[in-house]
Order: structure tokens, then sequence, then C-alpha cells
């Protein structure tokens, strides 16, 4: 894994989450849900403890969206492994089925990018080898998506934080224990 950051842009810090998602990925066999951010003190990762149910995964948005508020993050990168819904042969999408259950199913690893600037998302489906270890990440073929929406979207701030709003998220996130001081701010330790 490289050691320095780029330049602090929304372009470099998707560069960044790509490579940490292919070294956990070959390391581990799956990416942990991770945040990396661009805050005024530098950058910021921060890596659940888990995402076991619906709550989970809202508290880690929640939190995603304090940190960023309290750091007055001018960039961030939400890294998840999903599923992903692909429409059948026929051309039809069944939306009543979630995509975990979907027959017509692909699992990728999401990076979801955010600056003052604009959004950008890339879908990294994930190849696996006929025992199920990873192999690569294949390309997907649509042009990337420059909007969205849902639980992980919007985890920046709308304007920048005033110093009174940056101590009320810290406040905030030493309830769940999350302080600066837990957030890695190493990132070549991968």
């Amino acid at each position: 894994m490289p050691d320095a950051l780029p330049a602090p842009s929304l372009e470099a810090l998707l560069a960044r989450a790509e490579d940490l998602a292919l070294f956990s990925m070959r390391a581990r066999g799956s990416v942990a849900p991770t945040l990396l951010a661009l805050g005024a003190g530098g950058p910021i990762c921060f890596i659940p403890s888990s995402l076991k149910d619906e709550r989970a995964k809202d508290q880690f948005a929640q939190i995603a969206r304090l940190i960023c508020l309290a750091h007055a993050a001018t960039a961030a990168v939400m890294i998840i492994e999903a599923w992903m819904k692909t429409a059948s042969p026929d051309g039809t999408l069944d939306l009543t089925v979630p995509p975990s259950q979907s027959l017509h199913r692909r699992e990728v690893v999401v990076l979801t990018g955010e600056s003052q600037t604009g959004c950008r998302q890339k879908l990294m489906p994930i190849i696996r080898t006929g025992a199920g270890g990873f192999f690569g990440f294949g390309e997907f073929t649509t042009p990337p998506e420059t909007t969205f929406s849902g639980r992980f979207a919007q985890i920046l701030p709308p304007k920048v934080p005033t110093s009174a709003e940056q101590a009320k998220a810290a406040a905030l996130l030493a309830v769940p224990g999350v302080t600066a001081e837990g957030l890695r701010r190493d990132w070549s330790a991968n």
C-alpha cells in the first residue's frame, strides 16, 4: 500500500479507497465497512466494529456524518461490501426481492465519494475463485454515478461547520466512544 496520500482531492481519496479495498480483499477476502475522510487535521479512517443489522448500519452512517462534521471534512469516501441486484436475462428487475436474496445478484465493493465540488460512486464487482477466495475486481461497464441517495449518502456537512458545531459533534461522538484519538490517522498501517 502506498504510504503517502496524494493531493487532498476526491479523486485522490477514491484512489486511496480503491487501494484499501484491494489490499483488504487480498488479505482477508472481504472489506470492512470504512469511512475515509480528509479533515482539517489531516486524514481520518473509521471502521465500525460490525454492521450486523439495520440498526448498526444506520449507526455507522450517523457516526460517519458526525466525524465529518466534528473534523470539518472536505472529502469523504464510504467503502462498503454489498450485494447488487441485476436485471434477469429477460431484462426485468424484481424490486420485491432484496439484493442479498436475488438469483440475479453480484457481490461488489461500493465506493461512495463526496466533496464540496461533487460526488462520485464506483462499483467494483468481486471475482472469486471456484473455492470462494478473492481473485480480483471486474469492470463495471456503466458510467459512474454522480448523484446518489440512501443511508450512506450525504455524509459531508452541507456547509463548512462552525467551531461550535464541530464541538457539539465531537461531544455526540464521545457518547458511543468515538474520539479524535481513536480515529486512525496513519493509513499506511492497513
